[in-house]
């Protein structure tokens, strides 16, 4: 909620009037107003990065051109870096996957600074020339957008959740063009269990977004090309294609995660850029493709792919190819803001393009190597983001045509299915589902996911120390409203627990109470519990051991409290309510 006066000033009188509304329609506005913002951010977004850019190159000799390309790259991510660390004071890189945590953790809330902060970082970050893309970024934005308005207007968390893939949606809309992949991109990647009734508000805030980057920007499609109609004979060459896509989108992803991992072991921040910099530095240097998002590059050869049919521009894009990962987790990882979409999109094209060349090579005119460059794209986000769909429709929609729809369907798929025997899980997911805290398209896990153990813990059971004499325990159970007694020792600690069933036949025989202790009747707990675990891992504890009640304790073994399977089971009736009305 705002904590600043003005904005109370504001958002007051309106949540007010807005109170006079169903939340439905209240959504469906927001969600017009979510599309136009996020539209004219991705406008923004996109000006900043060209003019950056052009800013930098038309300020600089011709002479000493070829070597700022050391430098630049470098200069852009420190910046970013300084803003990060003096400014926002927060992590925001990864931002597609700060967006999944955020619904699956932070009840779809996204810190403020986002609807500006990614902006700011990603459009330095990207016109110094750091090989990334804008799309997370922006992402993240739109999303920050959408959870921003939700929450001011008091929206339910349901609700919040539609308006932050509204947002999300909304982004990508705007910076590509593309109303329907946008659309897909948050059915597929971001939302978990969306009804059809939401399809509306994200309809809505897609194509509002798009209106605001054809009125700012025009009406270009990302990569204006005719489409030569494929042939049936090709289809098998296609399917080749969507191997080598699939293939090499496991080794996009690994990579990344293996680098990520071994950079993140360089403590001193600076000391990590020095080393990014310079690396990226030498890497821009020997391969211009590299410098910055790399879309003209594609641009050049979806034009002109006759200019570069010889088996040494072949290899060049293949190291290309093979290096453009490496470039874009230095700049990630040196302190810049970025994401893997644009890079995904580029790696494809690079594959359609040195698939394509080869076979033209061997056999000439075997294929159209401007539309294996189009599949190839598809087939790279496919496997890398296991966003099939959004693949499919993203490609058709930016290159201006739908021709080669079946060639993109068969690609995608392939590639897809050939990543997951290898992949379970997307380059956005990974990390996430390895620490239990992914929300799926499977309800039953989606709303474990939503459930948060720390809100689950009961405390109104009645401790009793270890040493307790029988007397003394009893008064406890005169007093107390539950069966079980907590045992703890004089610091706390969690030793065992007493059920009323062990006491039932001494309680009555006063002649013992002194004489008989509470860790004569103690039985010890067949597991623990600790406050910030995953529902899921607390009910494979449940399910192994067999108990209704588990002890929480925090870390030294404090008892906190238990937890029971039949308040999990009312959270889970109460969460799943919320998430599936309509």
């Amino acid at each position: 909620m705002p904590d600043n006066a003005a904005v109370r000033y504001v958002w007051g009188p309106l949540r007010s009037a807005l109170g006079k509304f169903s939340e439905r329609n209240i959504l469906l506005v927001l969600s017009v107003v979510t599309g136009l913002l996020c539209g004219l951010a991705a406008v923004v977004l996109k000006l900043s990065i060209k003019y950056i850019s052009h800013w930098l190159m038309s300020g600089l000799k011709a002479a000493s051109l070829d070597w700022m390309y050391l430098v630049l790259p470098g200069v852009g991510m420190l910046l970013s870096l300084l803003i990060v660390k003096y400014i926002i004071k927060d992590n925001i890189g990864h931002g597609v996957t700060r967006v999944l945590v955020a619904v699956s953790k932070n009840e779809s809330r996204i810190p403020r600074h986002n609807t500006w902060s990614s902006l700011v970082t990603s459009a330095l970050t990207i016109g110094f020339g750091g090989s990334v893309g804008a799309e997370a970024p922006i992402v993240y934005t739109g999303a920050a957008i959408g959870s921003t308005l939700g929450r001011y207007t008091g929206l339910s968390y349901r609700n919040i959740t539609v308006l932050l893939g509204c947002g999300a949606a909304g982004a990508v809309a705007g910076i590509f063009n593309a109303p329907l992949a946008g659309v897909l991109f948050t059915l597929e990647v971001l939302l978990f269990n969306i009804s059809m009734s939401s399809i509306l508000p994200l309809l809505l805030s897609t194509v509002s977004a798009t209106i605001v980057s054809y009125v700012c920007l025009g009406r270009n499609t990302l990569f204006a090309f005719t489409v030569e109609p494929f042939t049936v004979g090709s289809l098998p060459l296609y399917l080749a294609l969507g191997v080598v896509c699939g293939l090499f989108s496991v080794y996009f992803i690994r990579t990344t995660l293996k680098m990520e991992d071994i950079l993140g072991k360089v403590g001193n921040p600076y000391v990590r850029w020095a080393a990014c910099a310079v690396g990226l530095g030498i890497l821009v240097f020997l391969f211009r493709p590299l410098f910055g998002e790399g879309y003209d590059s594609l641009g050049r050869l979806l034009s002109s792919p006759g200019d570069f049919t010889t088996w040494k521009m072949v290899g060049f894009f293949a190291l290309v190819l093979l290096l453009k990962v490496f470039a874009m987790t230095l700049t990630n990882a040196g302190g810049g803001v970025g994401g893997t979409f644009g890079p995904t999109l580029v790696t494809g094209g690079l594959a359609g393009f040195v698939v394509g060349t080869a076979l033209n090579l061997i056999h000439p005119s075997t294929v159209p190597v401007s539309g294996f460059v189009l599949v190839g794209m598809a087939g790279m986000m496919s496997g890398v983001m296991q966003a099939p769909m959004t693949a499919i429709f993203l490609i058709a929609e930016i290159s201006g045509g739908y021709g080669l729809l079946v060639p993109l369907i068969l690609t995608s798929a392939v590639a897809f299915g050939t990543t997951r025997l290898f992949e379970k899980y997307s380059i956005y997911t990974k990390r996430i589902a390895n620490t239990g805290e992914l929300l799926t398209h499977d309800s039953d896990q989606a709303v474990l996911t939503l459930l948060k153990t720390s809100e689950l813990v009961e405390t109104d059971f009645s401790p009793i120390r270890i040493d307790a004499t029988l007397g003394e325990l009893v008064d406890v159970v005169a007093s107390s409203k539950r069966n079980i007694f907590p045992v703890v020792d004089g610091k706390g600690r969690f030793q065992g627990y007493v059920s009323l069933e062990d006491i039932r036949k001494d309680m009555f025989r006063r002649e013992i109470y002194d004489k008989a202790h509470v860790f004569n009747y103690m039985r010890s707990a067949p597991a623990y519990i600790s406050p910030d675990e995953s529902m899921e891992s607390v009910m494979i504890k449940f399910g192994k051991t067999g108990a209704w009640n588990l002890p929480v304790v925090s870390e030294g073994r404090i008892y906190v409290g238990f937890v029971s399977k039949s308040k999990i089971f009312n959270a889970y009736r109460d969460e799943l309510k919320e998430v599936s009305t309509e």
